[in-house]
C-alpha cells in the first residue's frame, strides 16, 4: 500500500443557498520533496458534526465497489448498511480519535468465493423442499476502515469494520422465467449463519498483510424483503483483539426502523403513529390534494431517535414553495419532539424543494430552500 502523507486544509462547509459570498483562501504552501510512491492525503479541519468521522482526501472508492449492488436487492438496505456500520463503528474507533476510508482491502473476487464457499451448489436445487432447506442467506460482506495520524504526520491503518449481510427473506425461482417463490428466513437462523460466517471470514483477513495485527468489529446485519419501503437493521456485534484470530464475546443490537403509516406504527408505536398522522392531516389543511406524507422512524432500544419525513407535492412556483416551508415549519415544530433528530424533504416531481431538520436537543429547525 502507498505510505500516505497528511496535510491539513480548512474545508468550508456552504449549509444555505443565501449564505454571503467571501473570498477563498489558499492552502498553506506544503514545500516537502514527496517521493512519487508516496501519496499526499488531505484531513479536513471540521467534522459535519461531532459524531461523524473525518473522511480522507483524496476520497478513495471501496476496492469492491460495485458488488453490493449485485447482492443486496433493497437500495434502502445497501444505503443502511454503510451508514450503520459507521455508526456502530464508533463504540470501537472513536471518531474523535481515528479518520475514515472505505475498505481497501476486500476484493470483489475475495468476496464472491466467501459467498460461494457459504452458499455451495446453489445451481444444483430444483425443487421448493431442497430451496427451503438450502436457503442463501448470506449476501454480502462491507468493508471500513479506520486510519490514526502518527507523530510524524502520516497516517496508519488502525483497525477495519466488516458488516455481514444476511437475508430475511430467501426469494428464488424453480425455473428460468418462471414465478419466484419467498422462504422467510427466522433472526435465529440468520444469526446462527452470520455467526459461522464471522468466525470464518476472520481467518481469511489476517492472511491479508495489512490486516495482520490490526483490532476489528465485525456486525452481523439482516436485510429486509426487496419490497420494503424501510431498511433492515444490524442485530449484534463483536470484535476481534489485536492479532487474534478468534471472535470476542457477540453483545446484541436493539435497533429497528418503522414505515408511518403502517400497521406495525399504528400497533406498536401509537404515540408517534398519532403524531405522524396530526401532521399530515396538518399538511392536507393546506394542500387538500396531496399524496400523503412518508414517514420513517428510527428506534434503539425501543427509543425514537430520528424521524425522517417526504412530503411529495407539485408546485406552480417558488413563492408558492416558500410560503409551503414556512407553514411546515411551525407545524413540525408544534407537533414533534425536539428529544430525537427530525429530517423533513418538501420534494416535487424529480428534485428537492426545501429541508427542515433539526439535531436531538435543539430548540429550532434549520430550514434549506433551494434554487
Amino acid at each position: 500500500m502507498l505510505r500516505k502523507f497528511i496535510v491539513l486544509l480548512s474545508v468550508l462547509l456552504i449549509v444555505t443557498s443565501c449564505a454571503p459570498t467571501r473570498e477563498s483562501e489558499e492552502p498553506e504552501e506544503i514545500e516537502e520533496e514527496i517521493k512519487e510512491d508516496e501519496e499526499v492525503s488531505i484531513i479536513p479541519n471540521y467534522k459535519v458534526t461531532d459524531d461523524q468521522y473525518q473522511i480522507m482526501l483524496p476520497y478513495q472508492p471501496n476496492e469492491a465497489r460495485g458488488t453490493i449492488t449485485n447482492q443486496v436487492a433493497n437500495r434502502f438496505d445497501i444505503d443502511e448498511m454503510e451508514e450503520g456500520l459507521r455508526r456502530h463503528s464508533a463504540k470501537s474507533f472513536n471518531p474523535d480519535d481515528y479518520f475514515f476510508e472505505e475498505g481497501q482491502y476486500l476484493t470483489s473476487d475475495l468476496i464472491y468465493s466467501v459467498i460461494e464457499k457459504h452458499n455451495p451448489n446453489q445451481d444444483k436445487l430444483k425443487s421448493k423442499k431442497d430451496h427451503e432447506q438450502n436457503p442463501r442467506i448470506f449476501s454480502h460482506i462491507l468493508e471500513q476502515n479506520y486510519l490514526q495520524k502518527t507523530k510524524d504526520d502520516n497516517v496508519k491503518l488502525s483497525g477495519a469494520s466488516f458488516g455481514i449481510a444476511l437475508k430475511s427473506v430467501y426469494r428464488y425461482q424453480l425455473e428460468e422465467g418462471g414465478p419466484y417463490f419467498e422462504y422467510k428466513i427466522s433472526k435465529k437462523e440468520a444469526l446462527a449463519k452470520g455467526e459461522e460466517i464471522a468466525a470464518d471470514i476472520v481467518k481469511e483477513l489476517r492472511e491479508i498483510e495489512e490486516l495482520k495485527e490490526i483490532p476489528f468489529m465485525i456486525a452481523l446485519y439482516q436485510e429486509q424483503s426487496i419490497a420494503s419501503q424501510v431498511p433492515g437493521n444490524f442485530v449484534q456485534q463483536t470484535t476481534v483483539k489485536k492479532g487474534a484470530d478468534k471472535l470476542g464475546k457477540w453483545e446484541g443490537i436493539s435497533e429497528k426502523y418503522v414505515l408511518f403509516p403502517s400497521k406495525e406504527g399504528k400497533t406498536d408505536y401509537v404515540d408517534d403513529y398519532e403524531k405522524v398522522n396530526t401532521f399530515g392531516k396538518g399538511v392536507g389543511e393546506y394542500f387538500p390534494n396531496y399524496v400523503g406524507v412518508i414517514g420513517e422512524g428510527l428506534y434503539i432500544d425501543d427509543n425514537l431517535t430520528s424521524l425522517s419525513i417526504n412530503i411529495p407535492i407539485e408546485f406552480q412556483g417558488k413563492s408558492e414553495i416558500i410560503g409551503f416551508t414556512q407553514y411546515i415549519y411551525g407545524l413540525a415544530d408544534k407537533t414533534f419532539s425536539k428529544n430525537h433528530e427530525l429530517e423533513i424533504k418538501v420534494t416535487s416531481v424529480d428534485q428537492v424543494e426545501s429541508l427542515l431538520y433539526r439535531e436531538a436537543g435543539e430548540k429550532e429547525l434549520n430550514v434549506h430552500i433551494f434554487n
